[in-house]
């Protein structure tokens, strides 16, 4: 698509919006409905498409990573929408006697969407069951490198829902970057910090407001009282859900020095459990494209020159074809942060292993760097659980597992620092894309009149009463 027909797209969509003004709650429930009846329907095109796309998707995968986190957002928006978007009485103060006041949320207007290639449905439809839940109308730019998707994106959208409500943006990156010069009232990016930088820049030519949903290296602690065998197996599902290209995958482990060798035990073990064989294993994805796998593996490779010990997981003497992009699961051992697996987010499924004496350790090692989008702790110590919680900072939290934080549609999903701003999901979502309108309602008998010039006696009783002589 060309500049000129996306700003011609979003004019006409901003048009829509303007001339309707805010949809009553019937129009958004029967808008997220058909939302879900469509991708319902959809459902083997879309796991053909993202299969095309990676190479390689596991349809699992494809069902539990893209359709079932949409289907139970709209659900959970349908069935709370009524008490969101009802007016929130609020405290006057009693000198204004006998005003009331109230906040009414309205619609900001059109929501931008910025989704990324690693979950091309989920990420761009998500935020869409928030945009419409609070009335808003939407133009989603799916990524390029997922082609296959954006155009079956497109159908499932234009038989749900009129053009003018909702529109697919598709285009290499100058599109994306003059779909972020938009003057959107307020635009959603998921995708890497390096270009959420690019994408905040461009906005705030417009004040366009921004929620990031960005990445990070997001750690896992393995508690001294954690079952190892359940540790190493949790993690490891985190890790090669979708390969590990995940936002929220957990980027390395924290494991205690005394433990080390019980863990990598436990790794190979629950390797063997959920991946038997990876070259032919339907349910073991791929790598997104060639660029993307060579570079998780040069992070393994200056790992290794540099004194790390890569120990594979898997099948024994199993080959894999480059060209199939299925890259093999892998521990760094004796790894040090000036090894670039240490630096930058690795997004595959290789996981460091990163050993402490003592919880504070630990702690400091997460404290040292960026703030992640998401922290894992293993162990069922209630105040080692409360001592992480309190002394770390992270966009999200699952105790004992990973991932699944994610999938709570009562919980705000954003992150802090380098790891984004904002928050989406449920209310939050609502709300973050909702306009809190103030209104205060005076009665014609108000006595604030004595508040006005000419100032006399009741001024002056204020003043001292509140300020003093």
């Amino acid at each position: 698509m060309a500049q000129s027909d996306v700003e011609a797209t979003f004019r006409r969509v901003r048009a829509a919006a303007r001339a309707r003004g805010a949809p009553p709650l019937g129009e958004r429930l029967d808008l997220l409905e058909r939302l879900e009846r469509a991708l319902r329907a959809g459902k083997s095109a879309v796991a053909d498409a993202v299969a095309h796309d990676f190479g390689h998707r596991s349809k699992h995968e494809t069902f539990l990573g893209e359709l079932v986190p949409v289907v139970l957002a709209s659900r959970h928006a349908r069935a709370h929408l009524a008490d969101w978007m009802a007016i929130q009485p609020r405290e006057t103060n009693p000198l204004f006697f006998p005003s009331t006041a109230q906040v009414v949320l309205q619609p900001l207007g059109v929501v931008g969407i910025i989704a990324p290639w690693n979950y091309p449905i989920q990420l761009a439809l998500s935020p869409l069951v928030c945009a419409l839940a609070a009335g808003n109308r939407a133009l989603i730019k799916p990524s390029e490198l997922t082609p296959r998707t954006s155009e079956v994106l497109a159908e499932i959208l234009s038989k749900a829902i009129p053009s003018d409500h909702v529109a697919v943006v598709p285009g290499g990156a100058d599109v994306g970057e003059a779909f972020s010069r938009l003057a959107f009232d307020h635009l959603i990016f998921t995708g890497s910090t390096r270009v959420g930088k690019l994408v905040m820049r461009a906005a705030s030519e417009n004040l366009v407001p921004v929620t990031l949903e960005l990445g990070g290296k997001c750690p896992a602690i393995v508690g001294v009282e954690a079952n190892a065998r359940t540790a190493a197996e949790r993690i490891l599902f985190g890790k090669t859900f979708n390969s590990g290209q995940t936002c929220v995958a957990p980027d390395y482990a924290l494991v205690p020095a005394g433990m080390k060798a019980a863990f990598v035990e436990a790794c190979h073990g629950a390797m063997g459990s959920l991946y038997p064989t990876l070259a032919a294993n339907p349910d073991y994805t791929a790598m997104i494209n060639d660029a993307h796998y060579e570079r998780v593996q040069s992070l393994v490779q200056d790992a290794k020159a540099k004194g790390a010990q890569v120990i594979p997981l898997g099948a024994a003497g199993e080959l894999l074809d480059p060209k199939a992009r299925k890259l093999a699961p892998s521990l760094l051992l004796d790894v040090t942060p000036n090894m670039a697996c240490m630096g930058e987010e690795i997004f595959g499924p290789v996981l460091p292993v990163v050993t402490y004496e003592r919880l504070s350790e630990a702690i400091a090692h997460v404290n040292e760097g960026a703030r992640p989008l998401a922290l894992y702790y293993f162990g069922n110590s209630e105040a080692a659980i409360d001592r992480v919680l309190a002394e770390t900072t992270s966009g999200g939290v699952t105790v004992n597992e990973t991932l699944l934080h994610f999938l709570q549609d009562d919980l705000p999903i954003g992150g802090v620092g380098q790891s984004g701003m904002g928050h989406y999901h449920g209310r939050d979502g609502f709300e973050a894309l909702s306009k809190k309108k103030a209104v205060l309602r005076q009665s014609a008998a108000s006595a604030t009149g004595l508040l006005k010039p000419p100032y006399g006696w009741a001024a002056r009783t204020l003043e001292r009463l509140l300020v003093g002589k």
